[in-house]
């Protein structure tokens, strides 16, 4: 299955070459090719529900804009204690930022309650979060294959629902949080067969992706 993947994306990256696509500063996208490769790309990064609803290819111009926007976006969070930080592809072909918590960080076995590590990480991280009013969220939680979805299911709801609601009482909008949601033990990012496998897998992740805001900003050549 990896095998496979890695042959996809050099399939697209090939079809992104041969159509002249920028790439610079994380942009993916171009004329033609643009809205194909952001949608392999953000599947292989599991991130394909992740980014704004717009209609038709994105210019290279503005994905240079936004990509160069987000690596911003990336150093402000990268400076979150406990926080893991990497830049991937949106389901538009455009680059965004996820943030991934240990769950062994944020909260006890079985549990759902935030720890006062957590709170203190989580209060920086939303002011990043404020400071990037024009990025839209998407929350995530995520168990390891023990147990069974009636339990992980649940668990994994709860986790991203008690991220969701502290930063919102940190002052994040909740109208810059589009997505809240559980997703048991079915996107695991490591092998579950071993301990240290199991606690990558016990996470909750936030994306930071481009709102139509900032699309229609970087169109205009507005976005800084």
């Amino acid at each position: 299955m990896k095998r496979m993947k890695f042959l996809t994306l050099g399939m697209c990256l090939a079809i992104l070459v041969s159509c002249g696509t920028a790439t610079k500063n994380g942009a993916l996208i171009g004329t033609g090719a643009g809205a194909l490769l952001g949608a392999v790309v953000g599947k292989i990064a599991g991130n394909t529900a992740v980014g704004a609803a717009i209609g038709g290819a994105v210019g290279a111009g503005t994905g240079a804009l936004i990509g160069k926007h987000m690596d911003k976006v990336k150093a402000q969070a990268e400076a979150v204690q406990n926080a893991k930080v990497e830049s991937v592809t949106d389901a538009n072909g455009l680059q965004a930022v996820k943030v991934s918590f240990d769950s062994g960080i944020l909260f006890a076995t079985n549990k759902a309650d935030l720890n006062a590590s957590a709170k203190n990480s989580l209060a920086k991280f939303a002011n990043v979060l404020k400071g990037n009013s024009d990025c839209d969220i998407a929350i995530y939680g995520h168990t390891d294959t023990t147990g069974n979805d009636a339990i992980n299911i649940p668990l994994s709801e709860k986790r991203a629902a008690s991220v969701q609601n502290y930063l919102l009482g940190q002052g994040v909008s909740a109208s810059q949080i589009k997505t809240c949601a559980g997703q048991g033990s079915s996107n695991p990012v490591a092998d579950n067969s071993t301990a240290a496998g199991r606690q990558q897998n016990r996470r909750v992740e936030v994306y930071m992706y481009a709102s139509q805001a900032m699309i229609e900003a970087a169109n205009n050549g507005t976005l800084q």
